[in-house]
């Protein structure tokens, strides 16, 4: 099986201006996409980052997948409360530090 960045002890994957932040096997992943982006120096940083917390369920009616959305400024944020609702949705409180 391939290896991937993981944050927090969750694999974290990149396609484009979209994330996804969690295992496929488990109950929920998250979906983080970069709507806006901004630059700093010689950096192009995220701005606006919608953060939408799905089902993995494939019986789930796809207009119900998304079970929590919600919009972040930059990539920290957005990735911090993926982390904290992944954490509650799957019981785990003390996932990895």
């Amino acid at each position: 099986m391939a290896k991937f960045f993981e944050y927090k002890g969750r694999p974290l994957v990149r396609n484009g201006n979209t994330l996804y932040y969690g295992n496929m096997f488990d109950p929920y992943v998250v979906m983080l996409q970069v709507v806006s982006t901004r630059e700093k120096d010689d950096l192009v940083l995220a701005d606006k980052v919608t953060v939408q917390m799905m089902s993995t369920d494939p019986t789930v009616d796809p207009m119900k997948m998304v079970v929590k959305k919600s919009e972040k400024n930059g990539l920290y944020q957005a990735i911090d409360i993926a982390s904290i609702w992944l954490d509650r949705a799957l019981g785990e409180e003390n996932h990895a530090e």
